[in-house]
């Protein structure tokens, strides 16, 4: 969304690696005993999000400054916008746009995304900040996940606070890799990941 959101058959930037930027065509289902947050206002949740940390897909090599945009089409579904820079903050915009939709208005936190037809992938917001300043994003067999947040940069204790919910729960958190960002000055914002996290994704 965040970015984009086995994810996607692809929320990816290149075709083949269109099954990139949400993951892979997913497995999981109704079944799954993920939970997702209770309620989700979509209004509330459209607008731009930064990626501060992913499991890393294909597509998304290299990238830095990755951003999700979602907005609302005239036919009521959300338009997604997934934008990155290849190679650095100088390097060459990398996007790809599609479409989500809620498939029961009973439980608007479970999406799906599409963006390429006839594929499609679940979007599922697992963790969500009561003020709509962060979320989290998986699917049903939890092998993807992404962190997501209204602005580029994070305070160090609410990072940790979400790794260590999402690592509670059984998500991928080992997996996790930063995505670089920068704020209106240029400034350099990365989140920090435990140490025996940090060192396998170096």
């Amino acid at each position: 969304m965040g970015v984009s959101f086995k994810m996607v058959a692809s929320l990816s930037v290149v075709a083949l690696g269109a099954l990139a930027w949400a993951g892979c065509a997913s497995t999981g289902g109704s079944g799954s005993s993920v939970k997702v947050v209770d309620e989700l206002e979509i209004e509330r949740y459209l607008g731009t999000w930064y990626e501060l940390a992913s499991v890393p897909l294909r597509a998304q090599r290299d990238c830095v400054g990755t951003t999700a945009t979602y907005s609302l089409r005239d036919d009521g579904d959300i338009r997604v916008y997934n934008r990155c820079l290849k190679g650095g903050f100088d390097g060459k915009v990398s996007d790809i746009t599609g479409r989500a939709w809620v498939d029961d208005g009973r439980d608007p936190a479970k999406l799906n995304v599409r963006f390429f037809w006839p594929f499609k992938s679940p979007y599922w917001v697992v963790a969500l900040d009561a003020d709509y300043r962060w979320a989290a994003v998986s699917g049903p067999d939890q092998e993807n996940l992404w962190i997501l947040s209204r602005t580029p940069c994070m305070n160090a204790q609410t990072f940790a606070q979400i790794y260590e919910d999402l690592d509670r729960r059984g998500f991928p958190v080992d997996a996790l890799r930063v995505t670089p960002q920068q704020d209106e000055n240029g400034k350099r914002c990365e989140v920090s990941l435990p140490p025996e996290v940090a060192e396998v994704s170096e």
